[in-house]
């Protein structure tokens, strides 16, 4: 079954779908509309059809399927437009700006019976799935903390990314990912509480930056941190568990995994400082350690619109569920909260 798909707003983001589109068998793109007349322009150089206007767009009875890719405030208003045109939706990330919002879109697509998805396309980095690879070989023993990072050092991009009104700052560009992971790693398990700081230091009216402690009910800590400013970057992610210890670089998965063998190390050789020595921080003996090579995990984003095409078939449900988007919405939104009043916010009980 062909499906077409129509593209509101041609931006970079839009670019990256559109050559994934067409690698795609069963899916091609019908148009694109844009309020920006060089981005139109742009589509023509490609032979792509642009519409009219977005009336024309939602009217064409070719098109099964829309795509939202213009900035994050005029999400909603263009989803339900096009779900009580008949049309299905995929939403870029963040979905919205608000769960009051993200509320009223999934009641659209209820009360239409049209689908409603949101491209959590970094559910397939491969930096993600390697972690979760770890995490069930149980090779560290009873994990206890996890850190998920990006570092960037040119502030945010220069475009509405730093407005407020249309959506901007990093916990919702950026952070709706990494929580979205996050949230992932221990399904079923409830989020207890969160305590998060922002940073304002190239821009003041969002924030350019986040570090956000996410406290699980089964005692684990997810640390997540998003920076703009930062010269040196840390690693991408970084677990810890009683009897060992994973480090993963960068998204090419450059790292490894340190762990104990069961040596018993009764002879340790201390570390001599300039101002004492200590044994507590020596490093291990190298016949007390094991060091392994990553499991690397592939991941094909492929998958998420081979997924919607499935879903609107009838044969698979959706990967990405509406109310995991709401939890990680709420989420974004405890974190605005937990900074404004500097404090530890409950957030499932």
């Amino acid at each position: 079954m062909k499906h077409k798909i129509a593209m509101v707003g041609f931006g970079g983001m839009a670019g990256w779908h559109y050559n994934l589109i067409k690698d795609l068998e069963d899916l091609e793109v019908a148009g694109i509309w844009d309020i920006k007349e060089e981005r139109r322009e742009y589509a023509g150089t490609l032979s792509v059809k642009v519409y009219s206007g977005l009336e024309e767009l939602l009217a064409d009875p070719q098109v099964d399927l829309v795509l939202i890719a213009a900035p994050n405030d005029v999400h909603k208003s263009v989803a339900i437009a096009a779900l009580e045109a008949g049309k299905n939706v995929v939403s870029e990330k963040p979905v919205t700006l608000s769960s009051k919002d993200l509320q009223e879109m999934m009641d659209a697509a209820e009360r239409t019976g049209n689908f409603l998805t949101v491209h959590q396309n970094r559910r397939w980095d491969e930096d993600f799935l390697t972690v979760k690879k770890i995490l069930e070989e149980g090779k560290l023993g009873e994990v206890f903390r996890i850190e998920s990072r990006v570092h960037g050092s040119r502030g945010i991009p220069g475009d509405w990314r730093q407005e407020k009104e249309h959506g901007g700052g990093m916990v919702l560009d950026w952070g709706v990912h990494l929580l979205d992971q996050a949230m992932l790693i221990y399904p079923g398990v409830k989020l207890n509480t969160v305590y998060a700081t922002v940073t304002h230091v190239t821009n003041q009216l969002v924030d350019d930056g986040f570090s956000a402690d996410l406290g699980f009910a089964n005692g684990v800590h997810i640390f997540v941190e998003v920076g703009t400013s930062n010269f040196i970057q840390l690693p991408r992610w970084y677990v810890l568990g009683a009897d060992g210890s994973a480090l993963i670089e960068d998204w090419s998965i450059n790292g490894r995994i340190v762990r104990a063998n069961g040596t018993d190390e009764k002879d340790v050789v201390p570390v001599i400082t300039a101002a004492g020595l200590t044994k507590t921080m020596a490093p291990r003996r190298e016949d007390s350690i094991y060091t392994e090579e990553l499991p690397k995990v592939s991941g094909d984003i492929r998958e998420f619109y081979q997924n919607v095409m499935a879903v609107l078939e009838g044969k698979q449900e959706s990967r990405i569920k509406l109310d995991e988007v709401m939890r990680v919405m709420r989420l974004m939104e405890a974190i605005f909260e937990s900074a404004d009043k500097n404090q530890v916010i409950s957030f499932e009980e």
